[in-house]
């Protein structure tokens, strides 16, 4: 397919954690790429590249081996060598240990601070990738043979066009809504507070997470010695809790946590996000498929966000990479493989929802059948192996269909 100037064979909106990802892996494909970006790496406002921690999955690491990131991530990375999860004043407390799976570590903690640095380094050696940014998005529009994007650079407005529209740009994304696809909106009425802490004791690999009636609290463990807390609270409480002096909040956070690192002796800069559940009713239409966020946003319980995203990303390009294969002039927007794609996907996107959800809403549930119910099940995954298992297989992302790049092998 001969291209011109302003012709692309896929064109990316959003270049955040999954959008990158989705650059990086389309890069080996041949394919002509536009990664279409309102806000620059290099600016504190880059909204995905803050101090969030993120929690990647067995699975997830391979796929950033396979897209050439993790050796710029490794460094960065703390392998999650135990899970515990309990819940506050309540018995039973799980104990995850990834030796039951013939396995070293579950995972790794990484700052998404450090991915856009990774990110940084890797897309400008990308070859065929046109990196637009910043664009500010003012219209798509998709038609029989080619997506329409307009975007303004601050200075012109630009129109491109590209065989294949994907929009990567997040919970409220503007390329699903300009499509008109409806989706399911749930406010938790929850939001989370995010900070790194340096906790008195060695965290030894260790990640800690307590279900409470006003959202989790995780302790995720980072590089030299520190770790990533995300604290959630009703969302009424959050402003106290952001203008809170620091003694009186590492007091708090202590109280909750319990002293299993010992006392949280300092923390970082703070920072808090809202959290809702956006699921979209469809991901693909004629010339375009969302992903990410912009598909399905969901509770940060689990710590299966981005890790779902990413999968997005390995399926994708393991679908385009096939198509290449039977025919190099291969149409990337052609409904049936983004069919095939969205097919794919559902059990996987379907299931990881449903299970951050429930437990979501059945660790609010203040009933005391609903927590009976938890006691019960936290008890039987303490003390029955093959529950344990089921949990960490799912944790690590490793249930049904598994993508080409997840097991490690070339697209």
């Amino acid at each position: 397919m001969t291209l011109g100037p302003g012709r692309y064979d896929v064109a990316i909106v959003g270049g955040g954690l999954v959008g990158a990802s989705l650059a990086c892996a389309l890069s080996p494909l041949g394919l002509k790429v536009a990664l279409v970006e309102a806000v620059t790496f290099k600016t504190a406002s880059q909204p995905s590249y803050d101090d969030r921690t993120l929690a990647l999955s067995a699975s997830s690491c391979r796929i950033l081996e396979g897209l050439g990131i993790w050796p710029s991530l490794a460094r960065h990375a703390t392998p999650i060598r135990e899970i515990h999860v309990r819940e506050l004043d309540r018995p039973g407390r799980v104990i995850m240990k990834p030796g039951e799976l013939g396995l070293d570590r579950f995972g790794h903690v990484v700052e998404a601070r450090e991915f856009g640095a990774a990110m940084m380094e890797a897309i400008p050696r990308l070859e065929k990738l046109d990196f637009h940014c910043p664009a500010s998005v003012t219209s798509v529009s998709t038609g029989e043979n080619f997506a329409r994007i307009d975007y303004s650079d601050g200075k012109d407005e630009v129109s491109i066009e590209a065989a294949l529209l994907v929009g990567a740009d997040g919970a409220n994304s503007f390329v699903r809504e300009s499509l008109g696809i409806q989706a399911e909106l749930h406010d938790y009425r929850q939001s989370a507070v995010i900070c790194n802490i340096t906790p008195d004791e060695e965290h030894r690999g260790r990640a800690f997470e307590c279900f409470t009636p006003t959202g989790p609290f995780a302790v995720m463990p980072h590089v030299n010695g520190r770790c990533g807390l995300i604290w959630c609270v009703p969302s009424n409480e959050v402003d106290t809790l952001m203008a809170m002096p620091e003694p009186d909040f590492l007091y708090q956070a202590n109280t909750r946590f319990g002293g299993h690192l010992g006392k949280f002796l300092q923390m970082g800069k703070r920072s808090s996000y809202p959290l809702r559940l956006v699921r979209a009713a469809e991901d693909v239409r004629s010339r375009a498929v969302i992903l990410g966020n912009a598909a399905h946003a969901i509770h940060p319980i689990g710590a299966q966000g981005f890790n779902l995203g990413l999968r997005d990303v390995a399926v994708l390009a393991e679908i385009l990479a096939d198509e290449i294969k039977l025919n190099p002039r291969a149409d990337p927007g052609q409904v049936a493989a983004l069919q095939r794609y969205s097919d794919w996907r559902e059990p996987d996107q379907r299931g990881t929802i449903a299970y951050s959800d429930g437990l979501a809403r059945i660790f609010s549930n203040s009933s005391p059948l609903a927590a009976t119910a938890r006691t019960a099940g936290m008890l039987a995954h303490a003390f029955i192996p093959p529950l344990r298992r089921q949990l960490a297989v799912r944790a690590m992302g490793f249930r049904g269909r598994i993508p080409r790049l997840a097991l490690g092998e070339p697209l």
